[in-house]
């Protein structure tokens, strides 16, 4: 177990992930944290009084060096990233978030720092195991034959192979989590980067608002994917931190749903049925793709079980309230 006097950083804290965590080792009694992310403070998802809050831009080795400085544990998340629409559109923008991979692994083995934690994905998996809705859960040994995401997969299977070999090599102690599909409260909802629960959260609410009725869903609304709530990919997070498990793990639920049945539970909690426009144009992804839990389930006897529409409740409301103007659209300042 990470000491709770340790110096704990957690990268790209100013996003979505990040965020929450942070609040979390704060409300676990953690002492000293240093929050980190290239944003300006404004433009922080959630940005709390008492920590080490810095501005860098980790792309940068010396920033990397600077905030990796007397710490005991890392979290690093910060990567360039967003929803599908971002990725597929951005490959480059999100291949080069290895330069961060790369320059917080040597910063982290320099300093002496004892763990190092990196954020994985499901985009590692291979795209000929995910191209039907009815899709197997994807199992940890199936990142290989090699054949992830383009850009964005490539990125973070290439960063995985890093932590495997800093490790063996160097000694410095790697966890890696694979995250499947995170939301929640606090999340992006709007301007490119949301993913598909925020965003049709946010469509609902628009067309409710404007009277329209009608929903615009990207592709034809029968590919799958599994959700997890973001409560409990912090607490995933930092049980494999904290576990002496060196292989990656798949962090994620395996609720599967069709896109389709995701909108038939914003519409319920909405209390409205609207008309559905499908834009076959639009990016799509993998056509089905879900998280096989048997492994972290076999390592530390947990796996994500909140129930999806539990989760988009929260988020729901949450989102809601932001467009109506009920709370602040931008950041969330937590006195702590």
């Amino acid at each position: 177990m990470i000491d709770k006097d340790a110096l704990v950083l957690v990268t790209g804290a100013g996003g979505f992930i990040g965020g929450h965590l942070v609040a979390d080792l704060i409300e676990r009694g953690f002492r000293r944290i240093r929050a980190v992310d290239r944003k300006p403070f404004e433009d922080w998802h959630q940005l709390f009084q008492g920590v080490d809050n810095r501005v860098r831009d980790l792309a940068l080795k010396e920033c990397c060096d600077d905030v990796c400085a007397g710490t005991n544990a890392i979290f690093n998340l910060a990567a360039d990233m967003g929803g599908m629409g971002f990725i597929e559109t951005h490959k480059a923008e999100c291949m080069l978030s290895v330069l961060i991979s790369t320059h917080m692994l040597t910063a982290a083995r320099d300093a002496g720092t004892e763990r190092f934690f990196y954020s994985s994905s499901a985009c590692v998996y291979a795209a000929d195991r995910q191209t039907e809705a009815d899709v197997v859960p994807l199992a940890e040994h199936m990142a290989y034959p090699a054949m992830p995401e383009d850009g964005y997969g490539w990125e973070k299977l290439f960063s995985e192979r890093m932590c495997r070999h800093f490790h063996e090599d160097y000694g410095l102690v790697t966890r890696v989590a694979r995250y499947h599909n995170v939301y929640g409260p606090h999340g992006t909802y709007e301007g490119g980067r949301e993913k598909a629960p925020a965003a049709i959260c946010r469509k609902v609410i628009e067309a409710v608002q404007s009277g329209r009725n009608s929903i615009e869903i990207w592709g034809d609304g029968e590919q799958t994917r599994s959700f997890t709530y973001i409560s409990e990919c912090v607490l995933g997070t930092q049980m494999i931190m904290n576990s002496d498990i060196g292989e990656p793990l798949n962090l994620g639920s395996e609720e599967l749903v069709t896109i389709n049945q995701l909108v038939d539970i914003v519409e319920d909690i909405a209390g409205v049925r609207l008309k559905r426009v499908y834009n076959l144009d639009a990016p799509k992804g993998v056509r089905g793709r879900n998280s096989d839990n048997s492994l972290i389930l076999e390592k530390l006897g947990w796996a994500p079980s909140v129930h999806l529409r539990d989760g988009m409740e929260q988020t729901y409301r949450w989102i809601h309230d932001r467009i109506a103007g009920v709370q602040p659209r931008v950041a969330d300042r937590i006195a702590v």
